[in-house]
């Protein structure tokens, strides 16, 4: 089983490395005494984050995520990072592929299936869904600072 690795912590950050993008395949989740799903790993506690969660998913072709799902509270953004499946949200079925973003609010039942003939790999990042307003905005939330870069 593969693991995330720790490439360096501080006080304001953390640093990790899941493997290439190939290996995620790799991992494995448990979810119960008897379900241990492969190809998936959550990286947020890992990295300590404080306002979303974070998961890589491969799954082989034919193969689908297993069930359907929805969120309490969380709305999730799916990035599909390599080849082509078909990505289902309440009962409406339409195909995905490398460069796809999917936005699914918490009621919405959701699942993916690979339908192609190589594996797809996936990225989702959850978050609760309604926290961001206006000011929240990335070009109101940053700040550039007038430092220099210490490369």
């Amino acid at each position: 089983m593969k693991a995330i690795e720790t490439i360096k912590t501080g006080k304001n950050f953390a640093a990790v490395n899941v493997g290439k993008m190939s290996e995620i395949i790799e991992h494995e989740l448990p979810m119960g005494p008897d379900v241990v799903i492969r190809g998936k790993v959550f990286g947020g506690g890992a990295v300590g984050a404080t306002g979303s969660e974070f998961s890589f998913q491969t799954l082989v072709p034919g193969q689908d995520s297993g069930f359907l799902h929805t969120h309490k509270t969380h709305e999730e953004l799916y990035f599909i990072l390599k080849g082509e499946g078909q990505y289902q949200v309440d009962g409406e079925i339409f195909p995905v592929k490398e460069g796809s973003i999917i936005r699914v609010s918490p009621d919405g039942k959701r699942a993916l299936k690979n339908s192609g003939k190589e594996d797809l790999t996936m990225l989702c990042i959850q978050y609760k869904a309604n926290a961001f307003t206006e000011a929240d905005s990335p070009m109101t939330d940053g700040v550039i600072l007038q430092e220099p870069l210490n490369w």
